[in-house]
């Protein structure tokens, strides 16, 4: 990808106020591939526990599967995000915005296939049931801006849950997100 053709100065696609840390699990977009989607997550590990080291290990596929009972299962999956909001608001970069990160999975959006081909890819460490917190939502405003002004294809009925490009097989972010306050916040119209 191109990053020229993007406005601002992410030319390198790494966001200044995040902490780089490089996942394996990223290769290139399509030739000519625009990026126009935004797809919002959550994780957690094990699930339901914040805090800890360890979607950082899964992200760079160092996942002890000894340390934990879920983590057998997932220890083996090749995945990543671009970014990831922790609970206290601290920001990581997993994965170059014009890089294609593997956080979406088979997915779907306005009859296009296979989403991490033109989207961006954001965790918030979190469940479906449990409120995230004021500094996440501080967070993810002002990196949504700094993805806006780079990538001015995507607008508010472009910017998902994981569960809107996968229903059925993916729930989050959840019930626990507050959509509107994001739009709040971003100062945003549905539709704009």
């Amino acid at each position: 990808m191109n990053p020229t053709a993007f406005r601002g100065p992410l030319n390198d696609g790494w966001l200044p106020d995040a902490e780089p840390r490089p996942s394996p699990n990223q290769d290139a977009r399509p030739v000519g591939q625009s990026i126009d989607l935004l797809v919002i997550h959550n994780i957690s590990l094990p699930p339901g526990h914040f805090g800890g080291p360890w979607i950082d290990d899964l992200f760079l596929n160092r996942l002890d599967p000894s340390v934990h009972p879920f983590f057998r299962q997932i220890a083996n999956r090749r995945v990543s995000a671009h970014l990831l909001i922790r609970r206290d608001g601290a920001l990581i970069q997993y994965v170059g915005l014009w890089q294609r990160a593997w956080h979406a999975g088979e997915s779907l959006f306005a009859g296009r296939r296979a989403c991490n081909d033109f989207s961006i890819g954001i965790e918030l460490e979190g469940t479906d049931e449990v409120p995230y917190t004021a500094a996440q939502y501080r967070v993810l405003v002002g990196t949504i801006r700094q993805i806006l002004a780079c990538c001015p294809r995507i607008d508010w009925g472009r910017i998902v849950g994981h569960s809107d490009i996968a229903p059925g097989r993916k729930t989050d972010p959840g019930p626990s997100f507050d959509w509107a306050r994001l739009r709040r916040q971003l100062a945003i119209e549905p539709g704009s």
